[in-house]
């Protein structure tokens, strides 16, 4: 038990003393802590306070330095302005000056103008005092003339005007006549000047329109190809052109007939594409017709484009410039009608350019010159004169009226109301006198070829009339849902007989109606 005790004992002491020990312990440790942060936290300050004096110091330089950089700038523009100031005191100073100088000049001037004045008031005061005297002195002479005279001053003055009209007037009416005369004299010599000189200023060349076109061909052996089965080739590309092709026994060779010019361009042109495919039959052959003509149309715009382009005839309208085009596939007389249009142009716009009637004049006659004949190519057919025709469509295509009275009295169809209608009157007469320019017989000709075919089409049920051959044959297609096999015989007969009563030609003509059935379907 003692023994227990005693350890229990033991056992407090030593719990005593270790928390004595322990407390003494920490505190020691607690009191070296504290110093080692005191210790710290000083040092941070010391470092702190030096760091700002360092940037405490540098910011005063770089103030310093800022404050020296804007008195410098500061300083400088206090000069410019200064300078600037000084300069314009000067210049004002200058201006001061020179508007003394002036004022002083002015008042100079001022001075002497005064004194000018002052003298010629003198001078005008003695001018009126002898003008006063003058007319004094003149009253007294008229009146001693008036008394030696015994006439008023009035009267004589009546007498004398009198006198001296009556001799200006035979004078002047004798210098009237002189004039007249002198100006028919050269006004006729001026006129023939100026239409040799246009004469001379333009060459043209001229060509004479024949009625046959040669189509040479590699080979004999593609005649055969052309003329085809019994015939049936040859007469579809008659039936489709209105041509009359020739075959005969000319070495490659085959002469395609017709008067107009256009439908020989169609078959020559269709000719030569089907001789290049190789594919000749009736129904490839109306085809090519069809792309040929469009074709040609094509053609005609291109050429009515290329001429107008050439004579520096602008802004033609569409419809104008196509009939430009298709006077290239006509004839008038034999001549081209294009050609002869274009020779007519330029004779116009010299003529008028001749005569000094400015440049936009000028323009007008070569326009009128180019135009006066399209009449000759209308679209349709009209009972109008060519002339007539003529202006209406250009009237139709917004022409100038100067332009549309020009065609339409070029053949003094219309009373002439400008300047330009003489002109292009008589150039057009210059252009077809030239030796060989036209043959009278050819357009009588083909005058007769186109009464023939038109008389064909004015019976119902026609659809197409050719006359081939050299107008000795005249073939009409007819309308097979219009006109039977008897009405054909019946057409052909009366055809016959209205041509042996109504027109004049030489020998006989063969007039053959074709009609043709044809059923046509399409395999899709």
């Amino acid at each position: 038990m003692d023994s227990t005790i005693i350890v229990a004992i033991t056992a407090v002491v030593a719990v005593l003393i270790g928390v004595f020990l322990g407390k003494a312990i920490f505190a020691k440790n607690t009191r070296q802590q504290v110093e080692e942060a005191e210790n710290q936290a000083k040092k941070l300050i010391d470092d702190a306070k030096a760091h700002a004096e360092t940037l405490k110091e540098k910011k005063i330089l770089e103030a310093k330095e800022h404050f020296l950089q804007q008195k410098s700038q500061h300083e400088k523009e206090v000069m410019q302005r200064n300078q600037k100031v000084a300069e314009g005191e000067t210049r004002i100073k200058q201006q001061q000056q020179s508007l003394n100088d002036k004022n002083a000049g002015l008042q100079k001037q001022i001075n002497e103008y005064e004194q000018q004045k002052l003298n010629l008031d003198k001078q005008l005061e003695i001018v009126n005092i002898k003008r006063t005297e003058l007319e004094r002195h003149q009253e007294e002479h008229i009146k001693r003339l008036e008394k030696v005279a015994g006439l008023s001053a009035d009267q004589a003055k009546t007498e004398l005007m009198e006198a001296v009209k009556e001799e200006a007037r035979t004078q002047a009416m004798a210098h009237v006549k002189e004039i007249m005369e002198e100006a028919k004299v050269n006004a006729t010599k001026e006129a023939k000047k100026i239409v040799i000189q246009t004469i001379q200023r333009t060459a043209a060349e001229q060509t004479i329109e024949n009625v046959i076109t040669v189509f040479n061909l590699e080979s004999d052996e593609i005649k055969g190809q052309i003329i085809g089965r019994e015939g049936r080739n040859i007469r579809a590309l008659e039936a489709a052109t209105g041509v009359d092709l020739i075959i005969d026994d000319t070495p490659e060779a085959i002469v395609l007939s017709c008067f107009d010019p256009l439908r020989r361009e169609v078959a020559r042109l269709s000719l030569q594409r089907l001789v290049q495919d190789g594919r000749i039959h009736p129904a490839r052959i109306e085809e090519v017709v069809e792309k040929t003509k469009k074709q040609l149309e094509e053609q005609v715009m291109e050429i009515g484009e290329r001429t107008i382009i050439e004579l520096g005839v602008h802004g033609l309208h569409k419809d104008l410039v196509r009939m430009v085009g298709k006077m290239r596939f006509r004839s008038s007389y034999g001549q081209n009608l294009l050609m002869h249009s274009k020779e007519t142009a330029n004779l116009c716009g010299i003529m008028a350019a001749e005569l000094g009637l400015g440049q936009k004049v000028v323009k007008l006659a070569k326009r009128a010159g180019l135009l006066h004949d399209i009449g000759k190519v209308p679209d349709e057919e009209t009972e109008l004169s060519h002339a007539l025709l003529g202006a209406k469509l250009a009237e139709k295509a917004g022409e100038h009226p100067a332009i549309v009275n020009a065609i339409g009295a070029h053949h003094d169809e219309m009373e002439m109301a400008y300047i330009i209608s003489p002109i292009v009157q008589a150039c057009d007469a210059i252009s077809g006198a030239r030796p060989g320019a036209r043959r009278e017989m050819m357009q009588s000709y083909l005058q007769r070829i186109k009464d023939l075919e038109n008389l064909a089409m004015a019976y119902n049920g026609v659809e197409k009339a050719y006359a081939i051959q050299a107008g000795r044959e005249l073939r009409v297609i007819v309308e097979a849902e219009k006109v039977t096999d008897a009405d054909s015989d019946r057409l052909s007969f009366e055809i016959a007989d209205k041509i042996q009563k109504e027109m004049q030609y030489p020998g006989q003509i063969k007039v053959t109606v074709i009609r043709e059935l044809r059923a046509v379907n399409i395999a899709r």
